[in-house]
């Protein structure tokens, strides 16, 4: 997860002019964090209370997750500058702001 205000925008004009090639490019923070980790991040963040429960009954499935972002770095010069957790956090501040409800835009 990353903060992307600008990051479809920039995607585009970036493989519109400068890509042409069919190897995949990783846009994202480029550290690994552990799925752990980053659900205890997101209920600080979002100051849930409530429990956390792993179904040890279901395949681990990825326990981490990293993109490689040394394309991106390489072929556009991208390096993400807003911090992983800021990029966490500016979603679900907008969350708290603002809802959907019955299929509309709806301030809290």
């Amino acid at each position: 997860m990353q903060f992307c205000s600008n990051v479809p925008h920039y995607i585009i004009i970036l493989a519109m002019e400068r890509y042409n090639k069919s190897d995949p490019i990783n846009i994202g923070a480029g550290f690994e964090i552990s799925i752990k980790d980053l659900v205890e991040l997101i209920v600080k963040l979002t100051g849930f209370r409530g429990k956390i429960v792993w179904d040890s009954s279901q395949p681990d499935g990825q326990p981490r997750r990293c993109l490689d972002t040394a394309r991106a770095e390489k072929e556009f010069g991208f390096k993400a500058k807003t911090p992983f957790e800021d990029g966490l956090k500016k979603p679900i501040d907008w969350y708290r702001t603002f809802r959907i409800s019955k299929g509309e835009l709806e301030k809290i």
